[in-house]
């Protein structure tokens, strides 16, 4: 299946993002990424660099896209920041860094972008990306010290970003835009051996998933044939969560 939509995707340049935009340049959308870096990893997509967690940054290029009359279709709010520093060590700093990408960025992104090119029209669809840790909690048996240890901060913006997606599906249902939310369990990147072994025997599938296992999700999540699926998150991870 191909398409001529028009994808606007944050964090584009992470490892998600980038296995997210090959698949959609493989369908034939256009793409356009939003990340902090100064240029794109990504060939064959229009990219600009944008702090999402700063409303006026967002505006500015989104009202640029509108004047070369780029349309958008599809959001996919991919952006995330992790911390691993202990809770015990929390800072004032680390909480706003994450809350302002993870959760201000992603209700600033889905406001200028229902605004300026969903409302007008009456139809658009929106992608979160939430974690299965906005479910349940990181099992603090998996890590040893020194580990990179999933955040409480983390975990609460994810499950913001959940019910957030419940909220915009209600209320933008009128104007027939679709908000759904796939929460992926933990993707593998080359951690330890020692922290697989752990992590695999939570999941009844045995290991961690990997990038392209997500990406059949967000095809049918941006699709025609999702056209009567608004307001659900579909969990990715194995089985994680079922027990």
């Amino acid at each position: 299946m191909s398409s001529s939509k028009t994808v606007l995707i944050t964090g584009s340049e992470g490892q998600l993002g980038s296995a997210y935009i090959k698949r959609l340049l493989e369908l034939n959308y256009k793409v356009i990424g939003f990340d902090l870096l100064a240029q794109t990893k990504n060939s064959g997509i229009a990219y600009f660099r944008v702090d999402i967690g700063k409303r006026k940054e967002i505006e500015k290029v989104l009202d640029e896209l509108k004047r070369q009359d780029i349309s958008i279709d599809i959001l996919i709010n991919n952006a995330g920041v992790q911390i691993f520093t202990p809770f015990e060590e929390r800072t004032e700093e680390e909480l706003n860094s994450t809350i302002d990408v993870n959760l201000k960025g992603a209700i600033f992104m889905v406001q200028q972008v229902f605004n300026k090119f969903f409302k007008p029209r009456k139809q658009g669809c929106i992608v979160n990306v939430g974690s299965m840790y906005g479910l349940v909690s990181s099992d603090m048996r998996l890590y040893k010290k020194g580990d990179r240890r999933s955040s409480e901060i983390y975990a609460a913006t994810k499950a913001g970003v959940i019910q957030l997606t419940k909220y915009l599906a209600a209320y933008m249902a009128p104007y027939n835009v679709r908000v759904n939310c796939i929460s992926p369990g933990g993707i593998f990147n080359y951690q330890s051996e020692e922290f697989l072994e752990k992590y695999s025997q939570k999941v009844p599938m045995g290991r961690m998933g990997y990038e392209h296992e997500l990406l059949s999700t967000i095809e049918y999540l941006i699709s025609e044939q999702s056209s009567y699926l608004t307001g659900q998150n579909i969990i990715v991870d194995g089985g994680f969560t079922a027990w």
